[in-house]
């Protein structure tokens, strides 16, 4: 079985194109820090940070000077971050393309799931890439986890959706050997032989994860509601609860209702991100503020905290 984060599927270290964002990790990496940060305050207006005020953030998180500089000069390489200097003074904001991404993925991600009904049709990809194409095969198996697919066996992926006019677009930039795209209806077997689409989907691990988000978060709603958590444990702890929480959506395919076990977490784990995230975005973004300036000839224009409402919409 995949595990539900398969690192290098998600984000390949030797994706093709002008951004590569870092690969997910067990736990929060200085990279995926440093993107996450600059995305909760600077995405809509891609605002210039002192590189200073960037690594005296990160300090607050966790991480050392020297992985923070690190961090930053990698996200640099990787086309995340543009740079500028104006004398002894670099500063780094979000490159167009990694903020177009982010808000794209962002949206997708704080999005409520879409309750259609289903036809009982399963959409299936079946492919075939020969074995010394390595990173064709982590590209395109990455490209399908983001769009809700699984793999029922190794060449051939499924997903109760209909095959949208976006997901067309998107396979057809992908250059493949052999790919057949084809809707069907599940027929059962007997037990002893049958494979149900749904073991594509490791649904009891999927609802852990949740289990765990919402055991974690709790306790941090009453102090995020009532303002109690300011300065830089709100910056970290909002930064985190999006870190978080921004898994769950790539774990869970938004299987139709009737597929899923009763008591299904999806929408009590979303309910407490926003009020955690929203109700922290006040705090943290005056903490952002005071710190830029810090390392600025004074205030900085454009760093603010969006909402789940903000992303869901596109900043529109």
């Amino acid at each position: 079985m995949t595990s539900p984060y398969d690192i290098d599927e998600i984000f390949p270290e030797d994706a093709a194109g002008p951004v590569r964002l870092p690969r997910r990790q067990a736990g929060p990496s200085p990279q995926g820090l440093t993107v996450t940060l600059l995305a909760d305050y600077t995405l809509r207006s891609r605002a210039w940070l002192p590189s200073a005020a960037i690594v005296a953030l990160l300090a607050e998180a966790g991480v050392s000077q020297a992985g923070a500089r690190t961090a930053i000069s990698r996200l640099s390489r990787r086309g995340v971050l543009e740079s500028h200097r104006q004398g002894r003074r670099s500063s780094y904001r979000l490159t167009a393309a990694a903020a177009g991404f982010l808000a794209v993925g962002g949206s997708a991600i704080v999005s409520p799931a879409a309750g259609r009904p289903w036809d009982e049709q399963w959409t299936l990809i079946a492919f075939s890439l020969p074995q010394e194409e390595g990173a064709l095969r982590r590209g395109l198996r990455s490209q399908l986890r983001w769009m809700g697919y699984a793999p029922l066996y190794d060449g051939l992926w499924i997903s109760p959706h209909d095959l949208s006019e976006k997901t067309k677009a998107r396979l057809a930039e992908l250059t493949l050997g052999t790919l057949t795209v084809f809707r069907a209806r599940h027929v059962e077997l007997d037990a002893a032989i049958r494979r149900s689409p749904l073991d594509a989907w490791d649904t009891a691990g999927i609802a852990r994860q949740y289990e765990a988000f919402i055991r974690r978060w709790t306790a941090t709603l009453p102090g995020a509601s009532a303002g109690r958590i300011a300065g830089a444990e709100a910056v970290r702890a909002r930064t985190e609860v999006m870190d978080s929480y921004r898994r769950l959506p790539i774990l869970d395919p938004a299987l139709p209702a009737r597929l899923l076990p009763p008591g299904w977490l999806r929408e009590p784990a979303r309910e407490l991100f926003i009020a955690v995230y929203d109700g922290l975005a006040q705090a943290a973004e005056d903490h952002v503020r005071a710190v830029a300036s810090r390392y600025a000839d004074g205030p900085i224009a454009g760093v603010g905290a969006h909402t789940v409402a903000d992303l869901t919409t596109g900043f529109s």
